[in-house]
């Protein structure tokens, strides 16, 4: 499926560090449809149809943003069931901020997923992303379920392309484990490109298995994968309205379902799982609006984790440090600026930074004799690293970002144009 559209008519530029869309393993009891909703004035698929067999069991972790959708209200109050049927994706509307008439929109989408389907209605999972503040046409979207119901089953990357909105790539993501002998299968698609700041996580992300997993537990997984992975990647410092992370488990492996990582195979589903996470946070920072260059920010030596990971976010949010990488500027004197306004516990007098394998500074004092040719040459490539060492304790983080260039304001400023 080609994806010609960023915004409304803009041709699409695919990022320069996009990847390739895997080869993806069908997961037993996910079907999967996609069809034409319309939702905005363009001729592709934009709603997406995932029905489950009856036993899945799922997890989800859902934005703190406060202005969020009803989609996000809902699928919080159905997480509480810990299991589904189906998912339903809208793109071009995100259905934020449009009050009563947004809230009946998805009501009326679960109830006729669950007509369809013969289940309960919080068994029905409903994500929107898109334009804040234009209520769903609900009209379109029961017409456009109607359409999905009846549609051949497609890829997963026919599903990558019909979520996604200002995407230049689809995004998808693969991992397995072996869990009583039998090998599980781990799948996962998503979307985002700008908005992207996570505060849980700043996107649509949906990740399928077929192991048996009891809800509690696919939630505590998914949940401590999300904090290093999605909590952890910045385009633009955005916290988005409508952002979801699903994780999905049918069961069809035929394992003893996970309960506890003191089940046999539990650590490896976990890696598996934080793995396809990592893939997927990594594929939204590469598609980062206007990215030219992908950036991985260690920071080490903090007070703690936590403050190492707020350390890295100050670091890779910072306007000042993203032009110069998009510059190509060897000015470690912004990562000292952002280190310092971040708020939390540091020392100027024994700070140390690198870029690449080149450290510049050391102690809080520039190392004897820089050269910065090095430097320069590190910054021309589209993998750049920094390396920050607060010199305080043992605690640690990785930061993915992007560089902010030229393209990230044209994209946005004619967003609705």
């Amino acid at each position: 499926m080609l994806h010609l559209y960023r915004k409304q008519f803009k041709l699409l530029v695919k990022s320069p560090l996009a990847v390739p869309f895997p080869e993806m393993p069908e997961i037993a009891g996910v079907s999967k449809r996609v069809a034409k909703a319309r939702y905005k004035e363009w001729d592709r698929c934009d709603l997406t149809y995932i029905e489950l067999d009856a036993g899945t069991s799922v997890a989800g972790v859902t934005t703190r943003n406060i202005c969020c959708s009803s989609e996000v209200e809902l699928c919080r109050d159905n997480l509480t069931v810990g299991s589904a049927r189906a998912l339903v994706v809208n793109a071009g509307n995100s259905n934020a901020f449009t009050g009563y008439r947004g809230r009946e929109a998805v009501e009326a989408i679960t109830r006729q997923v669950a007509a369809h389907i013969g289940c309960a209605e919080n068994e029905i999972f409903v994500s929107s992303t898109g334009v804040i503040g234009v209520p769903l046409p609900k009209d379109k979207a029961e017409a456009g379920l109607r359409s999905a119901f009846k549609a051949p089953i497609c890829s997963w990357q026919d599903v990558a392309d019909t979520i996604g909105t200002t995407d230049t790539f689809a995004k998808g993501a693969k991992a397995s484990a072996i869990i009583d002998g039998k090998r599980v299968e781990i799948v996962g698609v998503i979307k985002g490109s700008g908005m992207i700041a996570p505060d849980m996580a700043t996107m649509l992300g949906y990740i399928f298995t077929d192991a048996a997993v009891e809800p509690a537990f696919l939630q505590q997984i998914l949940s401590e994968a999300n904090g290093s992975t999605f909590n952890c990647i910045t385009v633009d410092s955005d916290t988005s309205t409508s952002d979801t992370v699903l994780a999905f488990a049918t069961g069809k492996a035929g394992n003893s379902p996970l309960t506890s990582f003191d089940d046999a195979g539990a650590d490896a589903f976990a890696s598996a799982l934080h793995d396809v996470c990592r893939q997927l946070a990594h594929l939204v920072v590469r598609d980062g609006e206007g990215a030219q260059k992908f950036i991985e920010i260690n920071v080490t030596g903090a007070v703690s984790d936590d403050s190492a990971r707020r350390i890295g976010l100050a670091i890779a949010n910072s306007p000042l440090v993203k032009t110069a990488i998009a510059g190509e500027d060897a000015n470690w004197g912004r990562v000292v600026m952002a280190v310092g306004k971040a708020g939390e516990p540091a020392d100027r007098d024994k700070l140390s930074i690198s870029f690449g394998v080149t450290q510049v500074a050391h102690n809080g004092l520039p190392i004897d004799g820089y050269d910065e040719t090095p430097v320069a040459a590190h910054l021309k490539g589209q993998e750049i690293s920094i390396g920050v060492d607060i010199g305080l304790g043992s605690g640690c983080a990785t930061v993915w970002t992007c560089d902010l260039t030229h393209g990230y304001i044209s994209i946005n400023a004619d967003y609705r144009s």
